[in-house]
């Protein structure tokens, strides 16, 4: 038996490994992606006052803690009975809006497009955003940057904070949006529906124009056939910050649609004894292991998966590239919507029309004069009611905060299933397949080989300081060929 280590995964936040076991006649015999991390903040939220978790939790993660803030408040409001004004609502999905904006534009250009935008072949020092720079052009890498920028600046604006921000409380929203500042809003919007239009144009002459990164895309190395899981609004739109949770099955069925109150009638927790990361799946259908399937409890929670839970999008323009999306992968459409796509990397392309989408709808709430209104808050009239849950969707799936307290409003208890969370059979099931295919008997192992692996874990762009909590100090990969013997056959470093 030989094993492979690739140990940490790059590019990605936090910090996991993947083990590959060989057997003796060279093919893969299992994979194991492994979480080493020890997971703290249900634990150490405990005897802290309620208020003061949209702080707390928005620190588990420095590239989403807009998506723990939000989930957070809506804890509190549920927990308070503080239903927030419609100004306020408002103002925090605007937010919201801006924060996909940059989160996805985060992920495209230097954590999971430079794969395609530079090539899955280039060499690793090629391979990351000053490649994609390199081969977009200097003039890109300042719009990039600017995006960024302009996006931070609305968070900071409204959220009192470029990083962790601090303006939301239970019922409501602490500052009111001037007329001035809604005229910035407006004209920031409107540059990001540029920017995420030029940046679906650019993944269609690069990776969508290219017939072999389409194959690759197409392949059954990347393929998986599993429940999908979103929150859609009243007319089943793709929503990220408010309405009902639907999950359709393999074949576009839906499965289950539930309001984010009731979670605990729906989904459950496996523990395996070899991570610390908890493996969510489908309560009505059980835990059947990593397969999957229409008999599989397994879920996703992905950009893809919004796409194929919803009948459609609520912009015009992301209306028209959701249509060509499932147009070109051949879905048909039954009982008036696309069946799944199922091909896991066109994860990446959904993740481009969640942006346009975005920022479409920022303008939508930037434009509405409703947003200055000076009333932004109710005020929790009663003492808390012991349990409040709060659900939006992060960019790496539905996201998940319920809060145990006493008549005080201490926290006795913590349950957070974040999007990493949900999709950690997904991501085991795709790197095992992925090995499958790509490592055969006799094939030399080299770096080029083992990115393809990594991209598989890639593409569900995941957050494990989100899903657990540790410092590892460095982020070099060391993967180790391991005879049955327990030799050490060959090893490989990556600074």
């Amino acid at each position: 038996m030989k094993k492979v280590t690739i140990d940490p995964i790059t590019r990605l936040e936090g910090h996991g490994k993947i083990d590959i076991f060989l057997n003796d006649g060279g093919d893969v015999a299992n994979v194991y992606f492994q979480v080493p991390e020890l997971r703290g903040f249900e634990q150490f939220c405990v005897g802290r006052l309620a208020e003061e978790m949209p702080i707390i939790t928005n620190r588990i993660c420095g590239v989403c803690p807009e998506a723990h803030h939000m989930a957070s408040l809506k804890a509190l409001d549920d927990l308070f009975e503080a239903e927030p004004p419609d100004a306020a609502k408002k103002i925090r999905e605007l937010l919201y809006m801006a924060f996909y904006v940059t989160d996805h534009t985060t992920h495209f250009y230097a954590l999971g497009g430079p794969d395609f935008i530079v090539g899955p072949d280039a060499p690793p020092s090629e391979r990351n955003i000053f490649g994609v720079i390199k081969k977009v052009g200097l003039d890109i890498g300042k719009q990039v940057i600017e995006t960024r920028a302009q996006n931070h600046h609305v968070i900071e604006m409204l959220g009192g904070r470029k990083v962790h921000p601090c303006a939301g409380l239970p019922g409501g929203w602490s500052k009111p949006v001037t007329e001035e500042e809604r005229k910035e809003l407006e004209a920031i919007a409107k540059k990001n529906i540029d920017f995420a239009l030029f940046s679906l144009k650019t993944f269609d002459k690069i990776v969508l124009n290219n017939p072999d990164l389409l194959e690759l895309i197409t392949s059954d190395i990347y393929t998986h056939q599993t429940y999908y899981m979103g929150t859609v609004d009243d007319e089943n739109h793709v929503n990220f910050y408010d309405g009902m949770v639907r999950v359709v099955d393999p074949e576009g069925k839906e499965f289950v649609k539930y309001h984010p109150k009731d979670y605990m009638e729906h989904i459950m927790e496996n523990v395996e004894s070899w991570t610390y990361l908890k493996v969510p799946y489908l309560k009505k259908i059980g835990w059947k292991g990593f397969i999957d399937g229409m008999d599989s409890g397994v879920y996703c929670a992905t950009p893809l998966s919004r796409l194929n839970v919803s009948d459609s999008m609520a912009t015009p323009l992301a209306q028209e590239h959701f249509e060509k999306f499932y147009e070109t992968f051949g879905s048909k459409k039954k009982n008036g919507r696309y069946q799944p796509v199922h091909f896991r990397l066109s994860t990446h392309w959904a993740r481009l029309i969640e942006m346009l989408y975005a920022a479409e709808h920022m303008l939508e709430l930037a434009s509405d004069p409703e947003i200055t209104s000076p009333e932004i808050r109710n005020l929790p009239s009663g003492k808390a009611k012991g349990v409040g849950i709060g659900s939006v969707e992060a960019p790496r799936g539905t996201l998940t905060h319920h809060y145990v307290t006493d008549e005080n409003a201490v926290i006795q208890k913590v349950n957070m299933i974040v999007g990493t969370t949900n999709n950690y059979a997904p991501i085991s099931m795709s790197l095992k397949r992925a090995a499958e295919k790509l490592i055969t008997k006799g094939k030399v192992i080299k770096d080029e080989l083992l990115n393809k692996i990594e991209m598989a874990f890639r593409l569900y762009d995941p957050c494990l300081s989100c899903a657990t909590h540790h410092l590892p100090g460095t982020m070099p990969m060391i993967v180790k060929i391991i005879n049955s013997g327990g030799d050490v056959l060959d090893t490989f470093t990556r600074d």
